[in-house]
């Protein structure tokens, strides 16, 4: 597409189906494992394996996709949006399938836990991407509508896997949940790419290379007769006679290399040049590390990561455990997770863009609040108190949303990209060790008090630390210095491999 097209595109038109499309792309995968909470009883009942050990597969769907982000970003940039969403939608579809015919905890974590985990990756890094390179203007607008797609899915599939469960059963509930998410397949097609991939590119330029040596060399030697007969300039023969002509260059090339004495010399070029380009990136890691803001910021979305997320796969077991209902609620306590996440994502994004709000302070209050919701939840005696303080963490977990903006505010936009990996992997560690850990503690001590005092107080610690280290007094160059005002650019693939 032409660069007078593509900015014709921008902000309007084909943008808004793209919207459209990767919010159901994100509602149709995520709604399960949003939910997954309500099957997290069942599972319990079916396999009778301890708590700690079955919550690997609600902590694992979770924290694979954002550990493997780098890798799913890197498949987009590579092949596209539309190619890595089809396949995704395979992963997520199949992996729910498979997981209606596990015999065993184990079984699950892998088809539940790693395959769906792995296709969310994909999927969220390809509809992110894909409206990244849609909008400029109102990139922030369609993000955020494109990701509320994660909350609405939650709050609709913690209902209808319920109702699912008590028709057909947990087998049942997870092969019409699997089957409805295919249609993420059909969501792939309007992703029409305002840029070409990296693979179709190399692919491009060795075609056009091998039509050069193909005119190169038949300007140098006569045409055979037959030839001239036969083949006119501009027919498809002369396409197919390039393309024959770039396996054979690309075979003596190869040929001759290796029979070259200098072949490796070259390999150990390339080496070297690798090895610098490698030596460049961890060098710069590490000057990110050396930012006290920064690292406060890593082990704050670590602690976070490590107390928050157990509520959203263990509050309904809560209920049960303490004979609070019985059975599931209509409207499950996952359900009010969910959509109080979406709001929240919506009204602390809309916060940060107030001027005398400082984010990294909006940030830390969001994360100390989650806390001492956290801690209050043992004593909670009502069902009516849980869905309150469900409503609360759900509101304050919003903070992924504004995650991006406080690392730009620490580190600048040119080091969003790294940064921002380096703190989806603290987040991601962190979510693939919570609900284990509060499982653990509830198989040991039988009661869910001790875990739950335990996650709030990693939270609150988190909350509180990242507040003080924030601070501007803990160094005076800020204030000679300051940071200057984060300039929001077009450039999509910094925004492409955040995903």
């Amino acid at each position: 597409m032409s660069p007078q097209s593509s900015a014709k595109a921008l902000d309007g038109g084909w943008g808004w189906v793209i919207v459209v499309v990767s919010f159901m792309a994100q509602f149709l995968a995520y709604g399960s494992p949003q939910s997954v909470g309500v099957l997290y009883p069942e599972w319990l009942d079916a396999f009778q394996e301890g708590k700690g050990m079955t919550a690997w597969v609600g902590s694992l769907v979770s924290g694979v996709g954002l550990i493997a982000s780098p890798i799913c970003s890197a498949c987009v940039m590579n092949f596209g949006a539309r190619p890595v969403t089809i396949f995704s939608g395979v992963m997520v579809a199949g992996g729910l399938m498979l997981s209606a015919f596990a015999p065993n905890v184990e079984f699950l974590i892998f088809s539940y836990g790693i395959v769906v985990g792995l296709g969310l990756g994909l999927v969220y890094a390809a509809t992110v991407t894909i409206t990244c390179q849609y909008f400029d203007k109102r990139r922030g607008l369609a993000l955020g509508i494109v990701t509320t797609g994660t909350s609405v899915g939650g709050f609709l599939y913690a209902t209808g896997q319920n109702e699912l469960i008590e028709l057909f059963g947990i087998d049942g509930c997870l092969l019409i949940i699997g089957a409805i998410s295919l249609n993420v397949i059909a969501c792939a097609g309007p992703m029409r790419s305002l840029q070409l991939p990296g693979y179709y590119l190399k692919q491009k330029a060795a075609y056009e290379k091998a039509e050069e040596q193909l005119f190169s060399q038949s300007e140098k030697l006569p045409a055979p007769k037959e030839s001239i007969i036969t083949t006119t300039p501009g027919t498809a023969e002369k396409s197919a006679t390039a393309t024959d002509l770039l396996i054979a260059v690309e075979t003596k090339d190869s040929l001759a290399y290796e029979k070259s004495f200098l072949s490796g010399l070259a390999l150990v070029k390339i080496i070297k040049n690798k090895q610098k380009a490698y030596s460049t990136y961890f060098h710069s890691t590490a000057e990110f590390l050396h930012d006290r803001v920064f690292v406060s910021l890593c082990v704050t979305l670590f602690l976070f990561s490590l107390g928050a997320f157990p509520p959203v796969l263990f509050m309904e077991d809560v209920a049960l455990s303490e004979g609070l209902i019985d059975g599931v609620s209509v409207i499950p306590l996952v359900s009010i997770v969910a959509i109080t996440t979406g709001l929240g994502k919506l009204v602390l994004g809309i916060l940060t863009d107030i001027r005398w709000i400082n984010s990294l302070y909006l940030y830390a209050f969001t994360v100390a609040g989650t806390g001492v919701a956290l801690l209050v939840i043992p004593v909670t005696k009502s069902y009516v108190g849980l869905q309150v303080l469900s409503g609360i963490v759900g509101f304050f977990s919003g903070n992924w949303a504004i995650t991006p903006y406080v690392t730009t505010k620490i580190i600048g936009i040119d080091g969003l990209t790294q940064a921002y990996g380096i703190l989806m992997f603290f987040g991601g560690f962190g979510i693939m060790l919570g609900p284990p850990v509060v499982g653990w503690f509830y198989d040991w001590t039988l009661s869910y008090d001790l875990a739950f005092y335990f996650s709030g107080s990693c939270v609150l610690v988190g909350g509180i630390s990242f507040f003080l280290f924030a601070l501007p007094c803990w160094d005076k160059k800020n204030k000679e210095n300051p940071r200057r005002d984060i300039e929001y650019t077009s450039s999509c693939d910094k925004i492409a491999s955040v995903a």
